[in-house]
């Protein structure tokens, strides 16, 4: 049983990594795009982008309401970020290892 666990906190740890990459690039993409280094409207850039936003862009969405509008600076993606490791490292782990411990 203690295998499934270690299993089950081992999926849910990489992908929440893999939405803190997503975020990375999907940040990385958009100043990129803003410079004019890559073009959005490439249909395999853009099919990357659009999956990307689709992912990003409902988590983004409550924490964009709650700060105050800064022009052209959003915060919202790095406050997920946070918020993110914050699970990964102590919710998580500590849920899984209290799980661990029941059993």
């Amino acid at each position: 049983m203690i295998a499934i666990l270690d299993f089950l906190y081992f999926l849910a740890d990489t992908g929440l990594e893999l939405l803190t990459w997503a975020i990375f690039i999907t940040v990385i993409a958009s100043w990129l795009i803003a410079f004019n280094v890559i073009n959005p409207y490439n249909p395999f850039v853009g099919q990357i982008l659009n999956t990307l936003n689709r992912i990003i862009e409902p988590l983004c969405r409550p924490i964009r309401r709650l700060l105050p509008d800064l022009g052209g600076i959003d915060l919202a993606p790095m406050i997920l970020v946070i918020l993110i490791i914050g699970v990964r490292n102590y919710l998580l782990r500590g849920a899984f290892n209290g799980l661990a411990s029941l059993l």
